[in-house]
């Protein structure tokens, strides 16, 4: 059997096994091996029945003796009853609803059974013990060890995996270790055939530790690799030089209605020296909802049209790539009328310039892109999709960046012009309000050069935020109307557009009834939702702007960016079916003027840990220390996007680790160092492109 061998090919596994697997992202012999445990129960400890206590975790072995079933009608259960008994005395041991032990029990005299030791009316017992008969041929596999407990799903069990992995275990021969020698003896990693047996069947606790810390260090190390070579490809590339222009920036400075943050000077100089390398800028603009970025991008595109070359600028919603473009069609056109600014998005396109505004069809404007005669474009994803094309692009801003695919930015970026021999690329600046920890801003973004945006800006108050139980949801209305009767707005988020027994959430539509007809009769109350189509949804948050609409029903879509200074007011209904990032995201949609604002988190959960999830909410302004709280409770996988990797659960845990994390580093720098191509390493070049290709190093 090779390694590449599907595993409904296994013998011992067949085609309906092999669908439950595929649930779990196995789909040949190699991804079962590398399937590895997420915990073990340490059964090594084998015991005399006679010297057993209350709450001992050990194995028994001994003869099965009086195996019977009984039904218990009143809480449809069935019971599976025996003892073991061995030199030393017996001890009762019972099944619940697992009938199929029975038969198994009477065809195995002599067993090892393996779990805690409980105590009963009738004494000493064991529940649902593990099982497994002893056997003279191999070592124990289910009892009697450390046992491995892996990822499961519907219809494979841990018992089951453990049974195939071990018959598979042989077959680690085969595989090839890309790790380079020198380093698995510098670090004393055990050598990868080794380390499989260790992972999946370890002698003691120790030897599960060695290898489990071998195999994170290596996917740490494999990342670290694709980052660092991504980078080093960029470096090669050529971009548009673009200088800066300090007495322009100054001016334009000078012309806004604030002042500028020191982080917001200290990322905009940094952006500006990537700016003028011959080499294309990779940067990441990092900050908290609020913090300012739209403007630190503004200083970047502002240089970019000065020196002659086109910026493009994509949001992740129609609606908030047209706030921007009122916003900076405001800004630029009232520090330079000369710039030309246009929309683009699938539901609409409009053209400014020397304070006119002028709605284009989409063949029009799309050549007076291609033709060099729009200097800024604002738009979505469609800049990417639509066959836009660019005379001299310099630089692309992605507002949101994890919103978009490496397909949409490559194919947006191939869109330039031509100078000689080799292809210019545009300068790039990704922004993200969602606060990145450390540890993932040194391996998933590891390509990336970043910026922090640490301060707000001033004049603001924190924003009160409070969760709101069931009993006091009529009490948060009164105090919303009372902020309404100030001339103040309103926020209601909820999950869903429509009604959904299975998920049993707020619906938009029908909160929309409700508040509309009910608490806030007195008031215009709005719906918004992504189903809607651009133009209703421009009509929406016009009135909203104008305060035509002083509380807006709303699914998601106002997430991110929407800014109403006037609103006070975030409710967020099923607060618990979000995300602590959303929920700071939603927060931060309040409180961006000198008002007072407040964030009511309602929900019906008692569960404790959904509480104490959400809670942190109200303890935490600052969105860098949420994070880190959100990246401990939820993972990288889910939050970020690390599974697209290929990165094995239990790895993820790793990259909460700093210390492994800049070793990996430290590591995969100086090989590359030596070797920049790896071409004395091709499984481990394999892997690590493998890793450019799924994540968004490119």
């Amino acid at each position: 059997m090779e390694l590449s061998t599907p595993v409904e090919n296994i013998k011992t596994i067949g085609s309906v096994y092999a669908k439950r697997l595929k649930k779990l992202g196995i789909k040949e012999a190699k991804d079962l091996l590398f399937h590895f445990p997420s915990r073990y129960e340490d059964y090594s400890k084998i015991s005399p029945i006679g010297e057993l206590k209350k709450d001992d975790v050990v194995t028994v072995r001994g003869k099965i003796m009086h195996v019977s079933e009984r039904r218990v009608y009143r809480k449809n259960l069935r019971i599976v009853e025996a003892y073991i008994e061995d030199r030393t005395d017996s001890l009762r041991v019972v099944w619940f609803n697992q009938s199929y032990i029975k038969s198994y029990l009477n065809n195995s005299s002599h067993m090892l059974l393996a779990g805690t030791v409980s105590l009963g009316k009738e004494g000493l017992y064991m529940s649902n013990p593990t099982y497994e008969t002893e056997r003279t041929d191999r070592a124990p596999v289910h009892a009697g060890r450390v046992v491995p407990i892996y990822p499961a799903t519907r219809g494979i069990t841990s018992r089951w995996l453990r049974n195939a992995i071990y018959q598979l275990l042989p077959h680690a021969e085969n595989v090839q270790d890309p790790m380079p020698k020198h380093l698995i003896s510098d670090k004393k990693f055990p050598p990868i055939k080794n380390a499989l047996q260790q992972i999946h069947f370890p002698g003691n606790q120790k030897q599960a530790e060695e290898a489990r810390r071998r195999f994170e260090f290596e996917e740490i190390f494999y990342i670290q690799l694709a980052a660092l070579r991504a980078k080093a490809d960029m470096q090669r590339e050529i971009s548009p030089k673009i200088k800066s222009d300090i007495k322009l920036t100054k001016k334009f400075l000078n012309s806004l209605p604030f002042k500028l943050t020191d982080s917001q000077k200290k990322s905009s100089w940094q952006i500006l020296k990537d700016l003028e390398k011959p080499n294309p800028m990779n940067r990441l603009l990092e900050g908290d909802v609020g913090s300012g970025k739209t403007i630190v991008a503004a200083i970047a595109a502002l240089n970019t049209i000065k020196t002659g070359f086109q910026t493009a600028y994509m949001a992740p919603t129609e609606i908030l790539a047209e706030q921007h473009f009122l916003n900076l069609r405001k800004i630029f056109g009232e520090f330079n009328p000369n710039i030309s600014i246009a929309l683009y998005t699938r539901g609409n396109r409009r053209y400014f310039l020397k304070g006119k505004e002028e709605d284009l069809s989409k063949e029009k404007i799309k050549k007076h892109i291609s033709d060099g005669k729009i200097d800024f474009i604002i738009g979505t994803h469609t800049l990417a999709q639509d066959g836009v094309k660019f005379k001299k692009l310099g630089l692309i801003v992605v507002d949101e960046q994890h919103r978009f695919g490496v397909k949409q930015r490559a194919a947006l970026a191939k869109k330039e012009g031509r100078t000689g021999k080799k292809e210019l690329i545009p300068n790039f600046l990704s922004m993200t309000a969602t606060p990145i920890p450390r540890s993932l801003a040194l391996t998933i973004y590891g390509d990336l050069d970043i910026s922090l945006l640490k301060e707000m800006p001033g004049g603001r108050k924190k924003v009160i935020t409070k969760i709101v139980p069931p009993q006091k949801r009529t009490a948060a209305y009164e105090f919303i109307k009372d902020e309404l009767k100030k001339g103040r707005q309103a926020f209601v988020v909820v999950p869903l557009i429509e009604y959904s027994e299975k998920l049993e959430a707020k619906s938009a539509k029908e909160e929309y009834e409700k508040l509309s007809k009910g608490p806030f009769s007195d008031y215009a109350v709005g719906l918004l939702h992504g189903k809607m189509k651009a133009e209703e949804k421009e009509r929406i948050m016009r009135d909203v702007k104008e305060n035509k609409i002083q509380v807006l029903v709303s699914t998601s879509v106002v997430e991110v960016g929407i800014d109403i200074p006037n609103a006070t007011i975030m409710m967020v209904e099923g607060a618990d079916r979000f995300g602590l990032a959303q929920l700071h995201q939603f927060r931060g949609r309040v409180g961006r003027d000198k008002h007072q604002s407040y964030c009511f988190l309602l929900t019906d959960s008692n569960s404790q840990n959904t509480l104490h999830r959400v809670r942190a909410l109200t303890k935490a302004q600052n969105g860098f220390d949420l994070a880190e709280y959100d990246l401990s409770i939820r993972g990288a996988g889910e939050l970020y996007g690390a599974r697209q990797s290929g990165m094995p659960d239990f790895a993820m845990a790793s990259l909460t680790n700093v210390a492994l994390i800049e070793e990996a580093r430290e590591s995969a720098h100086a090989l590359l160092e030596k070797d920049p191509k790896l071409k004395k390493w091709p499984e481990l070049k394999e892997r690590v492109e493998q890793i450019q290709n799924k994540m968004h190093f490119e």
